[in-house]
Parts: structure tokens; sequence; C-alpha cells
């Protein structure tokens, strides 16, 4: 009269918008749900196995390392995959009764769960993504304009990792910034930091292109970041572009005013003095209408 085993425990990986890095797992990269417990007499089932429910940012893919599968893009809050599908419990010796044998010693073995080598890789969702090349004034932009406080120097890469910043706008909107880390020529070949970060652009509403505006040239700057986007992903230069000439508070004045005549679809800030950015809010708020939060 003995019962059937448990089932074992999933492990199931769940996207959470409270999260929004995967270094946890870099420390503990090894998971393991509970096992089914084994059935008793009198026809009592063993318990199943609890589940184990690994919680990661929204933005997270879940990729198959052995056969470099995508399992899941948990690209929203609460979405759930399961990851490694525990065993199946095994028969207790009552499904072999039969009328000559009331005492069978016989049960069949559970099936085993399922072994997994996955990784996780993460695609960060914002609304604006900061392009540009290094000391262009990305991150000083990001600290201007958000709470975000990333590493600021003056040299090329200072950002190695991408940064996150809420711009608090009119009427209670909000939206999320990314600073991306520089981008070099060839970066969509895997130059500079390249392919590394240029995958976090992909989940942008809108990219503004910030450009020094002490570049020799302003139009073949952009140009050439322009060519890198679309060499990565085509579909990126599609989407809003906003294009943006930095540090206006020194430059020469007679420079200015030729810039500003010969560029008149730019806008012009100085990400240290705050001077053109109330302009610059304003039209990323028109253009990521409906999106806002």
């Amino acid at each position: 009269d003995g019962g059937d085993g448990g089932r074992g425990g999933d492990v199931i990986i769940e996207a959470d918008e409270n999260l929004n890095t995967l270094l946890d797992y870099r420390y503990r990269p090894s998971y393991k749900a509970e096992n089914g417990q084994p059935g008793a007499r009198a026809l009592k089932s063993g318990r199943d196995g609890q589940d184990v429910i690994l919680r990661v940012p929204v933005g997270t893919f879940v990729k198959n390392l052995e056969t470099d599968e995508v399992v899941a893009d948990l690209d929203t809050h609460g979405l759930q995959v399961i990851a490694a599908a525990g065993g199946r419990g095994g028969k207790g010796n009552n499904h072999f009764k039969s009328p000559t044998n009331q005492a069978p010693r016989k049960a069949t073995p559970g099936k085993p769960g399922i072994y997994l080598r996955l990784g996780l890789e993460l695609k960060l969702l914002a609304d604006v993504g900061l392009v540009g090349y290094p000391n262009a004034g990305k991150s000083t932009l990001l600290a201007r304009v958000t709470a975000a406080r990333p590493k600021i120097a003056d040299y090329p890469f200072t950002t190695l990792i991408p940064n996150l910043g809420i711009v608090r706008l009119r009427d209670f909107k909000s939206l999320v910034m990314a600073d991306i880390p520089g981008i070099i020529e060839g970066a969509s070949e895997g130059k500079g930091l390249g392919l590394q970060f240029l995958r976090h652009i992909q989940r942008t509403a809108a990219l503004l292109f910030l450009i020094d505006g002490f570049s020799d040239d302003i139009e073949e700057t952009y140009t050439n970041l322009h060519r890198e986007l679309d060499k990565y992903d085509s579909d990126l230069v599609n989407r809003a572009i906003v294009k943006v000439i930095n540090k206006t508070d020194i430059i020469d004045p007679k420079r200015l005013a030729s810039l500003k005549k010969k560029f008149p679809d730019y806008l012009f800030i100085s990400a240290v003095t705050g001077e053109g950015l109330p302009a610059l809010l304003e039209r990323l708020e028109r253009d990521l209408v409906g999106r806002l939060k």
C-alpha cells in the first residue's frame, strides 16, 4: 500500500522590475530545486519538492549555453519561464497489486529532473540611449538631468558599464535615460567596448547623439556614429533621433554662432552649466509622447 513519490521542484526564472543587475548570479552560479519526497504507507504520496524562483531584471535573455538557443526573453515584469523542470515521482507498489499478489515488492523509480547550463544576459530597457564618442560628455549629461552618479573623468572609456538614470519631467512624467559606454569606429565589429554594450541600445525608444562641440567635423562624427549603429542593427536608426552638440560653455562665441547657423537641426547644450537642457528635455518629451509614465 505504498504511495507514489512526489515530483521534483522546478527551477523558475522570473522578471522583476525592482532589480537592475545580475550580480547576484556571478557570486552564486548554481541552483537546485528540492527533490520530491518518497511515498509512504497507507497510499500516502510523497510531498512535491519546492520550486526555486530566480528573480532577474526585466530585459534579461536566458540562453542555453550548450545549444546557444534563446530559452526566454523576459521583457515584462512578472513573466516567468521554467528553466529546468523537476523530475517525476516514482509509482508506489500499490499500482502493481494483483488478485494473487496483494503486497508486491515492486515500484518504479522516478524520472530525474533536467540539468542545464544557462547564461543570463541583460539588455537595458530605457526610453533614451545616449550615443557618442568617448569624452563627448554623456556621463556628465546623465548626472546633470538625473540622480545617477556615473564615474566622470577626462579620459576615454571612463564609463565601463551602462548607467541608468530617471529624468523627471512636467506633470509627474519621467523617462529612463541610459548612458552607453563610448562608441568608436569599428564598434559594430567588436572594437573598443563594441558588441558588449551595443546590445543595450536595442532596447531604447529614442537615441540622443551627443557630439563634442570641439569635434573637427561635426557632421562626419554624426555620420560615423550613425553608420556603426546601422551596421550593428539597421532597425536602430529608424527610431526617434535627437542630435545634440555639447560644451557650449567653453566654445568660442564666434565658433558657436557659426555652428548654430550651419547645423540648425541640432540642439546646443552645456551638460556642465545646464544651458539648453530645458529645450532638450522638451524635445525628448515630445518625441516620446505615449511611452512616458
